[in-house]
């Protein structure tokens, strides 16, 4: 592709699709037909640059239309928001689920990472690709971690160019022109309104081969996705904290939510004011649920003392780690719970605006909450009086688009400012400079939700759950060889065996992940391991965000130490070498001894440590330091190659 303005010139379709998100174009300058007055001068200037951070919504609105991004398309783009196409191209090829080469306008997503790649991933693709014809007008692409672990394997259909549709038997949304943007006013209040495209889409899981082309080729014959409390086993349990109300609560329901508890939080938010609902937030000593364990109060009390304004509220919704689906069984069961703590976290920070940043292979998701956010702010709970208490707050949702990386909260910055997602070196913190260069708090959804028992049971109350360094309750996401996969709910403090007996675990277990792939291996007499930050710690592991993957005899373990390694390898963003060449290092090294153990692996075992050591020490973010965790942890207390 010619990097600069060329000759391309985009199609009706692909006009239509960018128009309809950011308006029409005001003058030949911005691709409109030319006039005498724009012989005289130039308009747009720093008001089109300033709109860079629609750059990534305009990409989604293109590959929802059209399947993929042309050159003459991405032209379109540069010249209505005055972004280089050099720099455009960048961020239009950073993303697995965007193309800048030709493709069918249905492209079918095989997950084959590491629950569906135990549960027969890699044969399901294989005799899908064997069995779906050119002709097919389907285009099948093997793709990271769909977040549907319990129930794989798992493939997700897109569909661009159809009209919109109820995707799910039980969605309550519109089908058509749903708006997950702001109320009028842009990312930093300058008077334009986002939108997202529900656009169609097919979740297929437990897959097999049949049911996943039906669903490609035949969207009226593709199986209904289960409702999201399937993957909650505890469902109806009476002591549920943050889970109560999925499966018990209809998710389309304003009315049902606050029937069922909704809102009171809120309302106690405005009666203690921010600084006292910091000081609760402090008190029951709630962490960061992403992995970091960063103190939540900390960080909103650092957000909300910074003299610059505007402050921004970041709610980072894009789980990505393989393993990982708690946040989207929160987000499809109880999303206006989300809404109310997105608005408390605002309130307490000082922060009007919050963006939510949504992880694209979500479609039930950002039906839910776009349906959620547009409720919520018809009834007066978003929008510039929120419950009358003349405190202004709105939510937009920007969709991710297939990147690991944009995990880590400066690289989710730069993704929704239009940038490629790359994390930024530290310091400045994002208490200080964060979304925009102003001050932004950033939680995922888990921590968020806590954030609603903290304030209706009280600091005291919350804190005496769990233990004294881990309070409050924990989701765990369970996978694999077990009977009962799903996200269970437990005080911290709970021992990995109970949680595993609770999920039913298979016989001849061989080894249990912790943390997803940035986690490490635990053998299978070591199930006494309390479930706590410190707890892991002392174990020389890590609890990460919850990930807890089962694997039996039955399962090849050098074979998934290999997908990790590709993993890592594919969503290494390559901004710094360590990561960039010790990713690609590491993978060579697996494949080489797959078939080996012993003395004849043992060079390249010695490799392997050294290229972990580096990426370790002088990687830039959590992506390249924990790269080499999980094989690391297989060597050496599994013995993967002895």
């Amino acid at each position: 592709m010619d990097l600069r303005f060329g000759d391309g010139k985009p199609t009706d379709e692909e006009r239509a699709a960018v128009d309809a998100l950011l308006g029409p174009p005001e003058s030949s300058w911005e691709g409109a037909d030319r006039s005498d007055a724009d012989l005289r001068w130039a308009r747009g200037g720093r008001e089109a640059r300033d709109r860079r951070d629609q750059l990534l919504p305009a990409l989604h609105a293109l590959n929802d239309r059209v399947g993929w991004i042309s050159e003459g398309a991405l032209d379109y783009v540069c010249r209505r928001l005055t972004v280089p196409p050099a720099e455009a191209y960048g961020v239009a090829t950073f993303y697995a689920m965007f193309s800048v080469r030709p493709r069918p306008a249905t492209v079918l997503h095989v997950c084959t990472d590491l629950a569906c790649t135990a549960a027969g991933a890699s044969e399901l693709c294989a005799t899908v690709e064997a069995r779906l014809a050119p002709e097919s007008g389907v285009k099948v692409e093997r793709s990271p971690c769909l977040g549907l672990c319990e129930r794989a394997p798992a493939t997700l259909t897109i569909r661009a160019g159809q009209p919109a549709r109820p995707a799910f038997e039980d969605e309550a949304v519109q089908a058509e022109g749903g708006s997950g943007g702001a109320a009028p006013g842009d990312g930093k209040g300058k008077g334009r309104r986002g939108r997202n495209t529900l656009h169609a889409t097919a979740v297929c899981a437990p897959a097999t081969p049949d049911r996943a082309i039906a669903a490609a080729t035949a969207p009226e014959t593709a199986p209904t996705e289960p409702a999201p409390e399937t993957a909650v086993p505890q469902t109806g349990d009476p002591d549920l904290t943050l889970l109560h109300r999925v499966g018990t609560t209809d998710p389309a329901s304003l009315d049902d939510y606050r029937a069922h508890g909704g809102y009171t939080a809120l309302r106690r938010a405005f009666a203690l004011g921010p600084a006292g609902v910091i000081r609760e937030v402090t008190d029951a000593g709630l962490v960061g649920r992403g992995g970091a364990a960063f103190p939540t109060g900390r960080k909103w009390q650092a957000t909300a003392a910074q003299p610059d304004h505007p402050h921004y509220l970041v709610c980072n919704a894009d789980e990505s780690e393989p393993g990982t689906f708690k946040d989207r069984v929160l987000m499809e069961g109880d999303p206006y719970a989300l809404v109310e703590a997105m608005t408390i976290a605002a309130y307490a920070t000082g922060a009007h605006r919050g963006y939510l940043y949504l992880r694209g292979e979500y479609p039930r998701a950002l039906a839910r909450l776009t349906h959620a956010i547009e409720q919520a702010r018809t009834r007066g709970l978003l929008g510039d009086d929120v419950l009358g208490q003349g405190y202004a707050f709105d939510i937009e949702i920007r969709r991710g688009a297939g990147a690991y990386i944009c995990g880590e909260e400066t690289a989710l910055f730069n993704s929704i400012e239009g940038h490629r997602g790359e994390p930024r070196s530290k310091p400045p913190f994002p208490v200080e400079k964060g979304l925009f260069g102003k001050p932004t708090v950033e939680n995922n959804v888990e921590t968020l939700v806590n954030v609603l028992p903290i304030l209706t049971m009280g600091a005291e109350a919350y804190a005496a759950i769990g233990t004294p360094a881990s309070t409050g309750p924990k989701l765990f996401c369970v996978s694999g060889s077990v009977a009962r996969p799903g996200v269970y709910e437990l005080p911290f403090g709970a021992t990995l065996g109970e949680l595993l007996a609770l999920a039913g675990v298979r016989d001849n277990l061989r080894a249990v992940l912790l943390g997803g792939a940035a986690g490490g291996f635990v053998r299978a007499d070591e199930l006494d391991i309390p479930l706590t930050f410190e707890g892991t710690r002392e174990a020389g592991t890590t609890l990460g965000s919850g990930v807890v993957m089962a694997f039996d005899d039955t399962v090849p373990l050098p074979r998934l130490l290999l997908r990790i390694a590709e993993f890592f390898r594919d969503e290494s963003c390559g901004q710094c070498v360590p990561c960039r060449v010790g990713t690609v290092r590491q993978e060579e090294a697996l494949h080489r001894i797959a078939d080996r153990t012993g003395a004849a692996a043992a060079d390249d075992i010695a490799l392997l440590r050294e290229v972990g050591r580096a990426m370790r020490d002088a990687s830039i973010c959590g992506l390249g330091q924990t790269a080499w965790n999980a094989v690391e942890s297989a060597i050496d207390r599994l013995g993967a190659y002895e």
